[in-house]
C-alpha cells in the first residue's frame, strides 16, 4: 500500500501550486480596476494572525473582529477574504505539522476528506447568501468561537487519550464531526478550536490533533476559496496582506518561537470576538430583510 503521509504531502504541494495561480489569474484580472498592493496595516494582520494560528490559537476569528472593527472588508465579503488569504500560509503549518507529528494515517486521510467535502458543500451556499444572511451566521459563529475559547482557557475540554487514530463508531463520530466543520468554515468559524476538543473527545492524544486540523483546513480551504473566488465574493486587497504576511508569520512561529505562554492572548481574542458578534449580530438586524419574489 502507498504511504498515505507522502502522498499527502505532495498533494499539498500540488494544490498550493494550482491555487496559487488562480490567485495570480484573479490578480491580473483586477489591475485598474482596484487597488490590489496591501496596506502595512493589512500586512501586520498577516503576519500576527498567521504567527499566532500555527501556535494554536485560530486566525479566523481574530482576522474577523479586525476586519469588522476597523470597517476594512464589507461584511459579505469576510468569509471569502479569511478563505482567500488565509490558505496558503495554512498549507505551509500543514506541511510542517503532518511532518513532524505522529498521527494514525487512515484516521488522518479519512477526517480530511470529510471536512473538504464539508466545506464544499458550505461555501457553495454561503458564497450565495445576502449580505443578512452572512451578518447572523457570523455572528453566531463568532459566538461558538468565543465559547470554545473559554473552555481551552478555563481547562474544561476533555484532557484526551494516546491513541493516534480512530476506528469504528468514534472514527463515524469524528467523520460526522469534521464535515460539520468543515461546511462551518465557510462561514468565517476556525476549525482549530472545535476539532482539538473533539479529537481529544474521542480519546486521542490532543497532539495530534496539529496534523489532522491544520491538515484539513489546509486542504479544504483551497476547495471553498476557488468558489469564493469565481463568485467574486472576496476582497483582494486583503487577502494578499493576509497571504504575503501570512507565510512568514507561520515559519517563524514553527522553527524559531515554537511555543508561548497564550493564556492572555486567549482572554483577548475572546473579548475582542464577543464584542465583534455583538456588532455583526446588531448590523444583521438593522439590514433591511430582502425582500420576498411575489
Amino acid at each position: 500500500m502507498l504511504a498515505i503521509k507522502p502522498l499527502l504531502l505532495l498533494g499539498l504541494c500540488g494544490i498550493a501550486v494550482v491555487f496559487s495561480a488562480k490567485l495570480l489569474i484573479a490578480i491580473r484580472d483586477s489591475r485598474g480596476r482596484e487597488p490590489i498592493a496591501p496596506t502595512l496595516f493589512q500586512s501586520l494582520i498577516g503576519f500576527v494572525t498567521n504567527f499566532f494560528d500555527t501556535l494554536g490559537i485560530g486566525s479566523f476569528a481574530p482576522t474577523t473582529s479586525i476586519f469588522k472593527l476597523k470597517r476594512m472588508v464589507a461584511d459579505e465579503e469576510i468569509p471569502g477574504t479569511l478563505n482567500v488569504g488565509h490558505t496558503l500560509p495554512t498549507i505551509g503549518q500543514a506541511l510542517v505539522f503532518i511532518t513532524v507529528v505522529d498521527v494514525e494515517p487512515e484516521t488522518l486521510l479519512l477526517l480530511i476528506a470529510a471536512a473538504v467535502a464539508g466545506t464544499w458543500l458550505g461555501a457553495g451556499v454561503v458564497s450565495k447568501w445576502p449580505r443578512r444572511n452572512i451578518q447572523l451566521g457570523m455572528g453566531a459563529a463568532l459566538l461558538v468561537a468565543a465559547a470554545m475559547m473559554l473552555m481551552t482557557i478555563f481547562h474544561q475540554a476533555a484532557s484526551g487519550g494516546t491513541a493516534l487514530g480512530l476506528s469504528g463508531i468514534r472514527l463515524a463520530i469524528g467523520l460526522a464531526g469534521n464535515f460539520a466543520l468543515g461546511a462551518l468554515m465557510s462561514l468565517g468559524i476556525g476549525l482549530y478550536a472545535p476539532c482539538l476538543i473533539m479529537i481529544s473527545l474521542l480519546g486521542m492524544n490532543p497532539t495530534a490533533a496539529f496534523p489532522i486540523m491544520m491538515g484539513s483546513c489546509a486542504f479544504l480551504m483551497p476547495v471553498g476559496s476557488l468558489r469564493f473566488i469565481r463568485e467574486g465574493r472576496f476582497q483582494l486587497r486583503a487577502s494578499l496582506g493576509l497571504t504575503i504576511a501570512g507565510i512568514p508569520g507561520v515559519a517563524i512561529a514553527a522553527f524559531i518561537v515554537k511555543s508561548l505562554d497564550l493564556y492572555y492572548v486567549r482572554w483577548l481574542v475572546v473579548v475582542v470576538v464577543v464584542y465583534t458578534a455583538a456588532a455583526m449580530l446588531r448590523s444583521a438586524i438593522a439590514e433591511p430583510r430582502p425582500e420576498r419574489p411575489a
